[in-house]
């Protein structure tokens, strides 16, 4: 009997499958991360689970750049082969019928090089596994020894005796990608890197940034100079105005530059003291909202820069926050939908919004005012615009709908009623004060049949509730499931952005609507999974008509009003 077997318990459980040629012939001899890196790497392969180098990395808890230069190691062995850098990609061969066999470096051959780098690398030890990196650059890129112990001098030079042995091969390769595999052309390359130095150090002086400028800077400094064009003043300006403290962040407003076409220093200045005041007034107007925000740079992105584009002036937006906010509207997303409707009404400018606000404040006002003459103590509701607006559109004063509103105060549903009286003047003509009867009734086709009007505003209203709770309850149940839960909100999201990208004119709409409509598709497929759908979000009135009110868009009585009528006469 073997010495050791499994459980019964663990024989049940799922399984990785590992070749027994890399167990027996490549285990022994490979680094021990590198077999970490390779079994889990073979785990992700048979999981059928989507993920990146990243992802990798951070279940391992090792860098991504260690990863990579594990697989590098294992690609050596050919164990496995890269087929992309960016993304990483990499397959697995097999095993058994490699061509190669695991390729051992002789020391020997290196002693010189070996003594000559722990010269260099005075302050740690080097592994006999960093070794056979400095072999492998040797004999799989040409580099001459002199030439790598001068690649890596300079390395050390940059990072100091703690710098990895990644960085190194990094930096090598460069060299190697351009042909300088000899101490004359690596000397040659340095010494042209040399001539940009002092260039990079006013520029890191700038940013506060204190180590030595490497190699891979000077890639980015020749692409701000050869290939965009900035000078030194300008990249410097950049740093500074842009307060960016690491080279990334440099290459990030370097290249916003680039895009916006500002390449003089004033003007460079002049495009980052406006970004900062947007900066400013971002944080200002997430304040009288009331929204905790951490980083700025999305709302400025998604918000306020479209905002601006359509040419609403700061000033303007910081009022518009702080009426949004005393009304209900208490995001960026809200605030967003309501100057998209003054967008459309043509309401930009400072002076016509602040007179559009005005107007609705005292809208405002007359609403809570005859809210009051109804005896209602609630806060006001969309519908309560909807039906000031149909009142005003049939001519009525607003000494009418006051007087109105005292007729209608006591009553079930005081706003039903009020619009019952409003069509039976209506249709009357009464349309001043004077021609107000002291009852009024609701009149039907031949006027022989009435009925009280609490009578009839309880109906519509329970009939209304009734609707408007389906359609709640409809939405809470599909809600309730996390994956249309999920694509909901999904395509909330994608329909904000797709107003954005509509208002940039860049083209960026199309492939965000190509998104809306496969989430769409997902979405309703889920709902038909569900048994539910999506029209029944939307409450379904008995009556299209009038929409459970009893009456039309004209003011006129509704036919299932009449019937109404009729039929509880009847009863």
């Amino acid at each position: 009997m073997a010495f050791i077997s499994l459980s019964p318990e663990l024989a049940r459980k799922s399984f990785t499958g590992v070749e027994n040629k890399f167990i027996t012939k490549y285990m022994p001899v490979l680094d021990p991360l590198a077999v970490k890196v390779y079994l889990y790497g073979l785990y992700i392969s048979q999981s059928g689970t989507a993920f990146t180098i990243d992802d990798l990395a951070a279940a391992l808890s090792i860098s991504a750049e260690q990863a990579i230069s594990c697989f590098e190691y294992l690609d050596e062995f050919e164990l496995v082969k890269i087929t992309a850098g960016t993304p990483f990609e990499v397959i697995y061969l097999d095993a058994e019928n490699v061509s190669g066999t695991p390729k051992k470096y002789k020391p020997e051959k290196y002693a010189d090089f070996a003594r000559n780098v722990q010269a260099i690398i005075k302050g740690r030890m080097i592994s006999p596994n960093e070794y056979r990196e400095y072999f492998y650059l040797m004999e799989e890129y040409g580099f001459e020894q002199s030439a790598l112990l001068m690649i890596v001098n300079y390395c050390v030079s940059i990072k100091g005796d703690d710098i990895r042995v990644q960085y190194i091969k990094k930096v090598a390769k460069s060299f190697a990608a351009e042909g300088a595999t000899t101490a004359r052309k690596v000397d040659e390359k340095l010494s042209q890197f040399t001539s940009s130095t002092p260039s990079l150090l006013k520029i890191f002086t700038a940013a506060g940034i204190s180590r030595r400028p490497g190699i891979e800077d000077d890639k980015l400094y020749k692409k701000w100079t050869a290939e965009m064009g900035f000078s030194d003043d300008a990249i410097v300006a950049a740093a500074k105005f842009f307060k960016a403290k690491t080279v990334e962040r440099i290459d990030e407003a370097v290249e916003e530059l680039y895009r916006s076409k500002k390449f003089d220093v004033k003007e460079i200045e002049f495009y980052c003291r406006n970004k900062n005041s947007v900066h400013a007034a971002t944080i200002e107007i997430a304040r009288s909202l009331g929204v905790y925000m951490q980083n700025a740079a999305p709302y400025i992105e998604n918000f306020m820069t479209v905002w601006c584009d359509m040419g609403y002036e700061l000033s303007t937006l910081k009022k518009l926050a702080s009426y949004c906010f005393m009304h209900g509207k208490k995001s960026f997303e809200q605030m967003d939908e309501f100057i998209k409707a003054l967008y459309e009404k043509g309401i930009i400018e400072e002076k016509s919004v602040t007179s559009y606000i005005e107007m609705l404040n005292a809208e405002e006002e007359f609403i809570k005012k005859t809210l009051e003459k109804c005896g209602l103590t609630r806060r006001i509701i969309p519908s309560d615009r909807e039906f000031l607006m149909r009142w005003r559109a049939w001519d009525f004063s607003d000494e009418m709908i006051l007087k109105a509103a005292e007729l209608s105060a006591g009553k079930n549903n005081p706003i039903a009623y009020m619009n019952g009286v409003f069509s039976s003047w209506k249709a009357e003509g009464t349309f001043t004060p004077d021609k107000i009867e002291n009852t009024v009734h609701t009149p039907t086709s031949r006027g022989e049949k009435t009925v009280d009007r609490s009578v009839i505003e309880r109906h519509y209203a329970t009939l209304r509730q009734i609707a408007e709770d389906r359609a709640e309850k409809t939405l809470e149940r599909a809600l309730a499931d996390d994956e249309y839960g999920k694509l909901y909100k999904q395509l909330n999201s994608l329909n904000i952005k797709l107003a954005f990208a509509e208002s940039r004119a860049d083209g960026s709409d199309r492939a965000i609507s190509e998104q809306i409509e496969t989430t769409q598709r997902q979405a309703d497929l889920r709902l038909a999974t569900l048994g539910i759908d999506k029209e029944d979000f939307k409450p379904h009135y008995s009556c299209k008509i009038c929409g459970d009110t009893g009456y039309d868009a004209d003011g006129k009585p509704c036919r299932c009003l009449k019937k109404f009528i009729e039929d509880y006469a009847k009863a």
